[in-house]
């Protein structure tokens, strides 16, 4: 034998040593358990507080210091913004819903949605932030007004109160939302 080989029959032997006194002495260490969360950003409809899923909001914007009006436009259109060179369409999500103008206030943001290549800003209000959910506080959707339950997918219980999940994407996919976007 070489004394290279020696080496490295050592070298195994003493790691093989390692690993028995590792179990040996892990035996009695907690298992911590892996949880998923699942992602959400909290805003306020009408004052009902819902969450977005985090996936379908790829920004969150101030409000546009410059919109630029879209005549012959629905009211809910506010207008045009110039963002990073990109013209973003606008929306008062509120409004387009069939609530009364949003009234624009320092927690007041755009989440910026991109489906299918399409990207649109919905003006929200009271935006609390980004929160992470553990899987236990999903919990079965309230009695909703049908302006929100339509765009409603499944709800999670936050603090004291249950938030309905309101899906950017099935917004995207209404055919009147659609035909403002484009």
């Amino acid at each position: 034998m070489t004394e290279t080989e020696t080496t490295s029959a050592d070298l195994l032997q003493l790691l093989q040593t390692i690993e028995n006194r590792s179990h040996q002495y892990a035996v009695g260490l907690p298992k911590y358990k892996i949880q998923q969360y699942w992602e959400g950003v909290l805003f306020s409809i009408s004052g009902l507080g819902v969450i977005a899923p985090l996936q379908e909001v790829k920004e969150i914007l101030n409000y546009p210091e410059e919109l630029t009006q879209v005549p012959g436009t629905q009211a809910w259109l506010l207008g045009m913004a110039n963002v990073r060179g990109n013209l973003l369409p606008i929306i008062d999500l509120q409004q387009f819903l069939g609530g009364a103008p949003l009234v624009i206030g320092r927690r007041s943001r755009v989440l910026v949605i991109n489906h299918q290549g399409v990207y649109s800003g919905l003006l929200v209000g009271n935006v609390q932030g980004m929160r992470h959910f553990l899987e236990e506080q999903r919990t079965g959707v309230p009695i909703l007004p049908e302006y929100i339950r339509q765009f409603v997918q499944g709800a999670y219980q936050v603090e004291d109160a249950v938030r309905p999940v309101f899906s950017m994407n099935l917004l995207a996919e209404n055919t009147e939302f659609r035909v403002a976007s484009l």
